[in-house]
């Protein structure tokens, strides 16, 4: 079971801390940061992600999006996180480990997105590194699950290089910029030896 118990606030402290990094549950007070990012970051990430509604980006959808992550923390059914610099705290960026499932599965899907100004970087396959451990060991988690666009060719690296292996395609898997799409399926397990651990 995962360690992590909250009402309806959102955990301030970092769920996780890697070497430059924090991760940890959006606030109220990121909604500023988080909007410009994402405005100034659509066009990058327009090919990769569903469409976006209208009032996306207003605080009324950015406050409902944030008790939903203290809400699904709680029930220990999703973890979304945002990506911060350790030293600056300035917002590079969001993960998600969602749809967890418990009971014989006890596994999660990955998702994640960097600011376009972010890209690049390594601060992604960091995060992702650290996500990883703290699934495997923080939420005793068996397998981790993700999924990318065939010609997303940034994410397949992204994948590879922190360990996931290729499972195979999933045919129209997710309706991705308003047409459905098939994805390549990736997972990471808790017993894998991951790049750069030592087991």
């Amino acid at each position: 079971m995962a360690l992590f118990r909250f009402s309806t606030e959102p955990p301030s402290r970092p769920l996780v801390r890697t070497q430059h990094l924090i991760l940890r549950a959006p606030q109220a007070s990121d909604y500023a940061a988080w909007s410009v990012l994402r405005m100034e970051s659509r066009s990058f990430l327009t090919p990769w992600e569903p469409t976006w509604n209208e009032d996306d980006l207003t605080r009324t959808s950015f406050r409902l999006r944030v008790k939903r992550a203290a809400r699904e923390i709680a029930a220990d059914e999703a973890y979304s996180l945002f990506i911060l610099d350790a030293r600056t705290e300035t917002l590079l960026g969001g993960l998600t480990l969602g749809l967890v499932r418990r009971g014989v599965a006890q596994a999660c899907t990955l998702g994640y997105w960097m600011g376009a100004r972010h890209a690049g970087k390594g601060h992604m396959s960091e995060a992702v590194r650290g996500a990883l451990r703290f699934s495997f060991q923080e939420l005793a988690l068996h397998r981790v699950e993700a999924a990318c666009l065939p010609d997303n060719a940034p994410s397949r690296r992204l994948l590879e290089r922190v360990g996931f292996q290729p499972e195979g395609v999933a045919r129209s898997y997710l309706r991705i910029n308003g047409s459905w799409a098939d994805h390549l399926l990736y997972a990471a397990l808790a017993s894998d030896k991951l790049p750069g651990e030592a087991r």
